[in-house]
């Protein structure tokens, strides 16, 4: 999976989902409210029943709605004890897009001794953080023991979405073999019945696309893609937003760039129209790069630009610290050595605040560049060196290998020949 879709896939009926559901239910009757009642006014019935019969997990502004229709406090309907409404939190960080945040709740929920099943959950949320934030070196032994939890406890649907972070995170460390095996294991369970959510299907496809296409097999990946169209069809706005937020990426990553873009703002005009201004943010950075990679600078700068305000509005720094490389990248591209430097370190600024180490890597890496142009030789390696030495610490190959071949060029051009080979053998290395 060359990324991962910014809505996570989810399994329904939890043991929290259920939990809440029948405390909601319990408070319900004991207040002599019918389900509608209790909705009116900004839920509906239907809904009502689903959180009731534990097939949907209710959002903080949803509980904290009907507990004051029961009079009652939302942790009530939780389980009264902090520990509940602190997991829940950590679930709504994840759903957000806090990684950061959502990553240290799991973290400190797990250091509780959690057991069981309600580990396997956490564990499986930290997973999933972690590969966002890009760590999925670390990532791997958090999916793999929540998948083994899960699969002796008989939840199977659980047990498939651990093993999809668990492939996440082995694609990340350019381990694409042993990504592609769980995924093809993972979808022919799928395929003999196995009941997830409607768009799981369509992810595990597109997820073995982004393998096929890292490893040079374009025919296959366009196939995968194909099948994948055929899936979509029945898709809801949202759903079928993230399929062409992903198919665009895909089509960047075999090549076909004028697909990449065709489809990622068929995409965007659906994320603009329900207005979900996160997933807008992310794809007008995505849309930017490629309209970059053509060459016109003039709509990649007003993406970007669109990325920004966005995020800025959001007060989501961690998406941010990537869009202000973007800009710096695009700077660079108009020839703006100097403007593209000052960006590329408000760029890296933003992304240590944020602990975003993937984007520190990125940040410095056009910072060289931008360094070099200037005349800034002695500047451009130092950035160089940093940028290696902070992608070894993320541990993800391909980071790794990119750094290192920019380096390595570097120092080949200074004329330090000695060094520049042991780096260069370093980055093959990672092939």
């Amino acid at each position: 999976m060359a990324r991962v879709s910014k809505t996570r896939p989810r399994v329904d009926e939890t043991p929290l989902a259920r939990h809440i559901g029948e405390r909601l239910k319990k408070a319900r009757l004991a207040a002599g409210l019918t389900q509608q009642q209790l909705a009116e006014g900004r839920y509906t019935k239907a809904y009502v029943s689903a959180l009731e019969n534990g097939l949907s997990r209710p959002s903080m502004a949803a509980l904290t709605f009907f507990a004051g229709r029961l009079g009652l406090q939302a942790a009530t309907l939780l389980d009264d004890e902090p520990l509940a409404w602190a997991r829940l939190e950590a679930d709504l960080a994840l759903a957000s897009g806090r990684w950061d945040d959502a990553v240290s709740a799991y973290t400190d929920l797990l250091e509780d001794a959690a057991r069981g099943e309600s580990r396997a959950e956490l564990l499986r949320g930290l997973a999933e953080g972690l590969v966002r934030q890009g760590r999925g070196r670390e990532a791997i032994a958090a999916a793999a023991e929540a998948a083994r939890i899960f699969h002796a406890g008989g939840r199977e649907a659980d047990a498939a979405l651990a093993l999809y972070w668990l492939s996440a995170a082995h694609y990340q460390v350019e381990n694409s073999s042993e990504a592609r095996e769980i995924l093809k294991s993972i979808l022919g369970k799928v395929r003999a019945g196995l009941k997830v959510d409607p768009d799981f299907e369509m992810r595990l496809v597109m997820a073995l696309s982004t393998n096929e296409s890292r490893e040079g097999n374009h025919a296959a990946a366009l196939a995968y893609l194909e099948e994948v169209r055929g899936l979509a069809g029945a898709l809801d706005d949202r759903r079928r937003a993230n399929y062409l937020f992903d198919l665009a990426y895909s089509y960047r990553e075999t090549g076909d760039l004028e697909a990449a873009l065709r489809t990622g703002i068929a995409s965007l005009e659906l994320y603009r129209r329900m207005q979900a201004d996160r997933e807008t943010a992310g794809l007008e950075n995505d849309v930017a790069l490629s309209y970059l990679s053509l060459g016109n600078t003039v709509r990649a700068a007003d993406l970007a630009a669109a990325s920004r305000a966005r995020f800025e509005e959001l007060h989501d720094d961690w998406f941010l610290s990537h869009v202000l490389d973007t800009q710096a990248q695009i700077l660079l591209a108009n020839g703006d050595a100097a403007q593209a430097e000052e960006r590329a370190r408000e760029a890296f600024d933003t992304a240590v605040r944020t602990a975003n180490l993937k984007a520190q890597v990125d940040a410095l890496l056009t910072l060289a560049r931008a360094r070099k142009e200037l005349g800034d030789d002695q500047g451009s390696l130092d950035a160089n060196r940093q940028a290696g030495d902070l992608a070894r610490v993320v541990g993800s190959t391909g980071l790794v290998r990119r750094a290192l071949r920019e380096w390595a060029e570097a120092l080949a051009a200074a004329g330090r020949h000695e060094q520049a080979f042991a780096i260069m053998r370093e980055a093959v290395q990672l092939s």
